[in-house]
């Protein structure tokens, strides 16, 4: 076993390897960039080692800085994790020869697997069934619209190098084939400097499942699937393991297929093998095809981890290290049924853009495994993705692990940025999924139910009123008694972009009665403990102005300073602003330019995402206040509009 390793990544991912390699004995080394000099990841390491700029080109995806790293402080070894280069057969190749192991597949099997095209064709000499469609070379669109037409409406069109739902495009109509080619083409040759697509048919009730293969380089096993399909425009949101409605046939063919891709590429380590499946008549052994590979560690890892008490990081290590798979197929069994919510620093209301912000208050039910790369304290960067944990339960049954998740979402608190909590917490309560009723389609066709904003109770915007007074703190018993006489006060909050008024009597340091419209709220200390009339009060979180209550996933109020109350309710309509930090990509308004509501102005690069900022109005650009290329700040003046006709 090694005695050192580096792991070329940072986050939540860094965090699990990290541990697990500690508890082997196994030392560890980590990386960091400037926007991560005081991450989670570097104090949880045995050394750290800084290897440049907060941009992931800067950093973390300059492998001769990690291969350095891993040099000066002696590691034997790199994990590479999952995301950045992690999956570069280029990278694998340097890492072997500066005499270090990499902790994955070798760069054969990655390369082999690296491109859909190529990948499907493999899959089908290995006896994998693959969906069908056009991988070819030629990329003329006459012949691409020509396999189109042959395979059948609907299809789906695939940028042919990376994945995250980057240059894909459903097509529905012939007609508008040409349009969704040219956008697809675009997309992959931004993200991937790929143009190149293939074409599939585009199943109509299409299930993500996936199995979990490990293998030595020579034989494989697989462990069992996850189901993926709940998803968000082709980003993974809740996973769990079994799939549901899976039978015995349908998991043996699934299990046997992947083992089959993984031994026909000579795959080390861990890996998934991921299908479509057609979920309208059930789960059938000749409704499932090959849809990619992915030569890593993935996300979503846990769930496989506690249906099988296999601990794969450990795998990966003990497998690089030379040994042999730690048990065979038949020693492998499931026990009970896991789930896996990914918890986001996103504005779900604003369409679920990343969010940033410090994180002043950060905490998890008891009994619940949550994989996290932050802690109180720590900034969501806008540099990388804004993950703030993965909230993971288990139990005997689906109906029980789900009850689980759950209730594991309602008990996290989080304060200083605005989360998707809300989001999964609909999820996880919703009636379809909780019957096993799976496809991918099933966010998009109940989206408006599963995005509302939970409204705020006069019981949270009493307490609220009262943290932001600091009342709730200890007090002596006559605070709030002027001459013998209950104090009266007005508070005002703002939620939801409204002001509330709150009228508080205080009757002393234990007692307070808050009018909240026409509700009256009777708050008292019981036994140390806070009640709204009579009921447990949920926890409070104070951070200057801002106080969150810790019910219905995070109610988040400002305290409003009477000296400012116009600044904080007001705003300029006319300002297109920077909903967070960024990179402006492309500027398309000029000044003068009449426009309408909708239209495009500016694109801001974030996160790793492009998001598209449009006219709240028509009118006519004022005025440009920024240029392609230039980083900008949240809340930063982008385009100024003014009425047609102004001057």
């Amino acid at each position: 076993m090694f005695e050192r390793i580096l792991i070329a990544n940072r986050g939540e991912i860094a965090g699990r390897v990290m541990r697990t390699a500690r508890a082997m004995g196994v030392e560890v080394v980590a990386v960091y960039s400037d926007a991560d000099r005081g991450a989670a990841h570097v104090a949880l390491a045995d050394r750290a080692v800084w290897i440049g700029g907060a941009a992931p080109a800067e950093s973390y995806l300059r492998g001769e800085a990690i291969i350095a790293a891993a040099l000066e402080t002696g590691a034997q070894a790199i994990h590479p994790g999952y995301g950045f280069l992690s999956e570069n057969p280029d990278f694998v190749e340097a890492v072997e020869a500066a005499g270090l192991v990499f902790i994955g597949p070798s760069s054969a099997a990655i390369r082999a697997m690296g491109l859909k095209d190529a990948a499907k064709a493999l899959m089908e000499t290995a006896g994998v069934p693959v969906v069908p469609g056009y991988h070819g070379a030629n990329q003329d669109p006459e012949h691409l619209a020509g396999a189109a037409e042959a395979i059948g409406y609907p299809v789906l069109i695939k940028a042919v190098a990376g994945g995250g739902g980057k240059g894909m495009r459903l097509v529905e109509r012939p007609e508008d084939f040409a349009d969704a080619l040219e956008s697809a083409q675009g997309e992959a040759r931004t993200a991937f400097g790929n143009a190149a697509v293939l074409i599939e048919k585009y199943i109509q009730k299409p299930r993500h499942i996936e199995v979990q293969v490990f293998g030595d380089g020579h034989k494989a096993v697989h462990l069992f699937e996850r189901d993926c399909s709940l998803q968000r425009r082709h980003q993974k949101v809740i996973e769990e393991a079994p799939a549901p409605g899976m039978t015995s046939e349908v998991r043996a063919a699934m299990g046997q297929a992947g083992v089959r891709a993984a031994e026909a590429i000579g795959y080390a380590g861990a890996g998934t093998v991921e299908f479509i499946v057609d979920g309208s008549d059930g789960l059938r052994p000749d409704r499932f095809w090959f849809m990619e590979m992915n030569t890593r560690l993935q996300v979503e890892h846990p769930v496989t981890e506690l249906i099988t008490g296999v601990d794969l990081v450990e795998w990966q290590l003990r497998v690089a290290a030379g040994e042999g798979l730690p048990l065979v197929q038949e020693e492998l069994t499931i026990n009970g049924h896991a789930f896996e919510a990914r918890l986001y620093a996103e504005d779900v209301p604003k369409g679920f853009l990343p969010a940033t912000g410090r994180l002043t208050h950060l905490e998890f039910p008891a009994g619940v495994r949550a994989d996290s790369g932050v802690r109180a304290g720590d900034e969501i960067s806008p540099w990388y993705d804004p993950m703030i944990a993965k909230v993971i339960t288990h139990g005997p049954t689906r109906a029980v692990a789900l009850r689980r998740l759950s209730a594991a979402l309602a008990g996290t608190e989080v304060a200083g940025t605005v989360t998707n909590l809300g989001f999964l917490g609909a999820l996880a309560r919703h009636a379809g999924f909780a019957a096993g009723e799976v496809d991918t389609g099933l966010i998009a066709r109940d989206s408006e139910a599963l995005v509302m904003v939970p409204e705020a109770g006069s019981s949270e915007v009493a307490l609220a009123a009262l943290a932001g007074l600091g009342l709730l703190d200890d007090s002596p018993p006559d605070a709030g008694f002027v001459l013998w006489a209950p104090l009266e006060r007005e508070v005002v909050l703002i939620h939801g972009g409204e002001e509330t008024a709150v009228r508080l009597m205080t009757h002393g340091g234990d007692a307070h009665d808050l009018r909240v419209g026409e509700a009256l709220v009777e708050v008292r200390r019981v036994d140390g403990r806070w009640r709204l009339d009579g009921q447990p009060a949920p926890n409070v979180a104070v951070d200057g102005s801002r106080i969150t209550v810790f019910a219905r996933y995070g109610l988040s109020f400002d305290l409003v300073d009477p000296l400012a109350r116009e600044g904080a309710a007001g705003g300029d309509a006319t300002l297109i602003e920077a909903p967070m930090p960024g990179l402006v990509k492309a500027v398309y308004a000029t000044p003068g330019q009449a426009v309408a509501k909708g239209d495009r102005l500016a694109v801001l690069e974030a996160m790793k995402m492009e998001h598209s900022l449009l006219a709240a109005r028509d009118g006519v650009v004022a005025e440009v206040l920024v240029s392609a290329g230039d980083q900008v700040s949240a809340g930063a003046a982008l385009v100024r509009l003014e009425d047609a006709g102004q001057t």
